[in-house]
């Protein structure tokens, strides 16, 4: 787990000289200069110029970075690392690096600050737009700390400080990753969760015999705790390679600039930054061993996105199978009962359907939307950068953030409270031919064939054929079928 925000070093209270509130103070509208000319701002806003012309241009989502916090937790905690190196190597003064370090930890404290990040995530430029948003407000937030007012960057500029060291091309990958890091712990929680209440139901239901199916067809028989329990172990499984795949994301291409060469850097930042960085977060970041190979490569991100669409599909099975045991009520399945959440139909009185589940299904389905779109963004990439890096972002985060809810409704509002219908369980389980199956060691594969045949034809129980036939005693009939024998490994079962 991340942990941030850490506190601001290097005496930075005392060296912020300004009153001003760190949010700034603008009365009016000001206006900005870029290459392409004059941009009028509104009136209290800290991005700058650079940013307006992002808004101009992208009006694609609408949903901003603002709308992402971890990414933006991520990029302002690259920023402070960055102050933090430069400060240490001595490019950066005291002052302007107090103030940096000072406005993004009040950033990180204040999540109204947000609304600042204002892109659409979804843009061109490889995420140029969301690092000059960044390194806008950050810089804006730090001259209010010294007094200023936005925009007066001949005391504390968004390039020449806030951005000192660092490319677009190697923050914005390296923040993408510390925001997926911090993303991903809510989403194992959400996991954890749910494993438990399939653990709890598996320990419930552990007693009741039911009827296996394969390709929908009656195969042989289980307890329902056995299925609840294979849940479990499938959830169980999708913590680990979630966090197996998450755990690539500490390895990172900040100090490369922008194309690994690390262009405008001193020879000891990468290292410097990446303690700096390590210090900040807690988690063991280091250095890609090859920055060039690391600036342009997705590949972590598309195996990420592998775990993601996998879990997904998981849950999407777990839902449909909850689905069709407990259709019915009368006509179907019915094996468990799906708590009621809502009325399923405005013209069919008293009907209630699997709504929680289904949910689940369209979720699994848009996170593995996402991935084939995060594939073709990996395909994109041309030379020294991968361009669709924001696109790829933008898929990764709703995908976790929708799964996680997904996860805890599923967990709440249906797994919690599922319930057996006992007396269903055990009338299939009385009809099912299936369970000839277990008398095979004893009676034949052949001899078994023809009874299963005939019951199915007689619509009887083959039990009742075994007794009509006298192939086996009561009593060695009634061991063979005892529930141990017939749902787990056992040496009960064999010629005699």
């Amino acid at each position: 787990m991340i942990n941030m925000p850490a506190p601001a070093r290097d005496g930075a209270a005392s060296t912020l000289t300004g009153k001003a509130s760190p949010m700034g103070a603008q009365s009016g509208p000001r206006v900005e200069r870029d290459l392409l000319g004059e941009v009028t701002l509104p009136p209290g806003v800290l991005w700058g110029v650079h940013t307006q012309r992002a808004l101009d241009n992208f009006p694609i989502s609408g949903n901003t970075i603002g709308s992402f916090p971890d990414l933006v937790r991520g990029l302002v905690v690259v920023k402070q690392a960055a102050a933090r190196a430069n400060l240490a190597l001595g490019y950066l003064d005291p002052t302007r690096a107090s103030a940096i370090d000072g406005a993004c930890q009040h950033i990180l404290q204040n999540p109204a600050c947000h609304k600042q990040f204002v892109v659409d995530a979804m843009q061109g430029g490889a995420g140029t737009s969301t690092n000059m948003n960044a390194n806008e407000v950050i810089a804006n937030v730090a001259l209010g700390l010294l007094g200023e007012k936005p925009g007066t960057y001949s005391v504390l500029h968004p390039n020449d400080h806030v951005n000192m060291a660092q490319s677009t091309n190697d923050v914005y990958p390296t923040a993408l990753r510390l925001g997926l890091l911090l993303a991903v712990d809510p989403l194992l929680v959400a996991l954890e969760g749910l494993h438990e209440a399939l653990d709890k139901k598996a320990e419930t239901f552990d007693g009741i015999l039911k009827v296996g199916r394969t390709q929908l067809r009656d195969a042989v028989p289980m307890t329902l705790g056995q299925e609840f329990g294979a849940f479990r172990t499938a959830v169980a499984g999708e913590i680990r390679s979630i966090k197996a795949h998450a755990a690539a994301f500490e390895q990172v291409n900040l100090g490369g600039t922008a194309i690994g060469t690390g262009l405008n850097t001193d020879p000891r930042y990468a290292s410097t930054v990446m303690a700096e960085l390590r210090s900040l977060t807690g988690r063991p970041m280091s250095s890609s061993p090859d920055l060039i190979e690391a600036t342009s490569d997705v590949g972590a991100f598309v195996l990420f996105s592998g775990a993601l669409k996998r879990l997904a599909l998981k849950l999407s099975k777990m839902s449909s199978d909850l689905r069709l045991l407990s259709s019915g009520p009368r006509t179907g399945l019915g094996e468990i009962v799906l708590p009621a959440v809502q009325a399923g139909s405005s013209i069919m009185p008293g009907k209630v359907n699997p709504v929680i589940p289904e949910a689940v299904n369209q979720v699994a389905y848009l996170v593995a939307g996402h991935d084939l779109t995060i594939t073709m963004c990996a395909d994109g990439g041309q030379l020294q950068l991968n361009p669709f890096e924001p696109m790829i972002g933008y898929c990764l985060f709703t995908s976790i953030k929708i799964l996680r809810a997904a996860i805890e409704t599923l967990t709440t509002r249906c797994i919690s409270g599922i319930s057996a219908d006992r007396a269903r369980c055990q009338y299939l389980f009385d009809l099912n031919i299936g369970i000839i199956t277990a008398l095979v060691p004893v009676l034949g594969y052949d001899t078994c064939s023809a009874l299963a045949k005939r019951a199915l034809a007689e619509d009887r129980k083959v039990t009742d054929l075994i007794m009509d036939e006298q192939l086996l005693s009561p009593e060695r009939l009634a061991a063979l079928l005892q529930p141990d024998v017939l749902t787990r490994p056992n040496i009960g079962c064999v010629p005699v």
